[in-house]
């Protein structure tokens, strides 16, 4: 698994806790990071058995790119999640389901020790209502759409046109709170061609995250995830030709683009450097 920062992570690996036997191969996959799943991924009378399989496992391997996603505030599951994983020393952070408010992301962090990272998973109509406050949370490093459980909540068809308008309140969120883009729900389709249109789609909205139910997608959401060839090659003519002082400077467009050409070659040089140090 690679060692990329939360706020760059590109494929987020959600995979069940009720699987101790999958969790040392997950990180062997390729993801920037994974998500050990006690929510949803974990049948109602085994999710004890989860939760002890996951401590085990961290107690153990510790790693700062393994996160656990903890079942909703209110259900007797979180008190469990929260009571076992505060037994666990070196994890990266909390993805917290069915997030609706701060309050929720400032109570789990609070009964885990102080300020452990959180991914707040935003999966309803109310959750995207309240998109900023909850980014401006001092906890929260990203959010994240929880589509299938949103769709549910809200009657929406899964088309680009239906989700657009809760992608957008989350990237609006995210940039106006200072914190990274958001991470994009899952393709649940098992062909290629739904998974790369559905990274367009986030893409071009603003989001550089996405969860995945399977390590076959982790490729093609790491490739879409970062600049393409044509975009570093723009970066580096216009970033050239403008001088490391930003001259010359033509008209008001100029900054703002040479703005972009720098964040461009800024993650082409995180993400060359994990992949070479990945390699050897």
């Amino acid at each position: 698994m690679t060692a990329i920062a939360a706020e760059h992570a590109r494929s987020w690996l959600l995979a069940s806790g009720a699987y101790p036997e999958t969790f040392a191969y997950l990180a062997l996959t390729g993801p920037d990071a994974v998500i050990l799943d006690l929510e949803d991924g974990v049948p109602a009378n085994d999710k004890a058995d989860a939760r002890r399989s996951v401590a085990t496992f961290l107690d153990h391997t510790g790693a700062q790119n393994i996160w656990i996603r903890v079942n909703a505030i209110g259900t007797t599951e979180w008190e469990h999640d929260i009571v076992e994983l505060s037994r666990i020393g070196t994890f990266g952070g909390v993805m917290l389901s069915k997030c609706e408010s701060p309050e929720q992301i400032e109570l789990t962090a609070r009964r885990l020790g102080g300020r452990v990272p959180m991914i707040a998973l935003v999966e309803s109509a109310l959750g995207v209502e309240r998109a900023f406050e909850i980014a401006t949370t001092p906890s929260t490093v990203r959010l994240a759409f929880g589509i299938g459980d949103f769709r549910r909540d809200t009657g929406a068809a899964p088309t680009p046109d239906a989700l657009a308008y809760a992608r957008s309140r989350l990237v609006v969120a995210s940039r106006a709170a200072g914190i990274a883009a958001p991470i994009d729900g899952p393709t649940l389709a098992e062909n290629r061609q739904p998974l790369i249109e559905d990274l367009q789609v986030a893409r071009a909205i603003g989001m550089t995250g996405k969860l995945c139910l399977t390590d076959s997608q982790i490729s093609d959401i790491n490739r879409e995830l970062s600049p393409s060839p044509r975009e570093v090659q723009w970066a580096q003519e216009l970033v050239d030709a403008s001088g490391t002082d930003g001259a010359p400077i033509r008209d008001g467009s100029d900054l703002p683009r040479l703005a972009q050409a720098r964040r461009i070659l800024e993650l082409t040089d995180i993400f060359a450097t994990e992949q070479a140090a990945n390699s050897r």
